[in-house]
């Protein structure tokens, strides 16, 4: 016979259900600055572009799914984050790079 006033431990699944709201924001705030702050070392192909913005695209469409979840200030900052992505995009060769500047190392 079990007590019922007793409550069952924490699955796997509803402990990693915590990490995702301050995991994301990180990650999505993280790619954000090291694409402004490194130059892109060369042109990506085109698959891989098309890949990276649609990975970050579906970073913010989570975030913003998870926006009850994320502390206010976080999520605020992680949505410039997300919206700089793009933003990057526009810049001179960021279309292609996603980074602010870009440069080739001599050899």
């Amino acid at each position: 016979m079990t007590n019922p006033s007793v409550q069952p431990s924490t699955t796997t699944a509803t402990a990693a259900g915590g990490v995702m709201p301050i995991l994301l924001p990180i990650v999505l705030i993280g790619h954000f600055l090291w694409n402004l702050l490194t130059p892109a070392r060369e042109f990506p192909m085109r698959t891989e572009q098309v890949m990276t913005m649609l990975f970050d695209f579906g970073m913010l469409v989570g975030l913003i799914g998870l926006r009850r979840a994320v502390p206010a200030p976080l999520f605020w900052v992680a949505l410039v984050a997300g919206v700089g992505l793009f933003a990057l995009r526009i810049s001179h060769d960021g279309w292609w790079t996603g980074h602010l500047t870009y440069s080739l190392p001599p050899r």
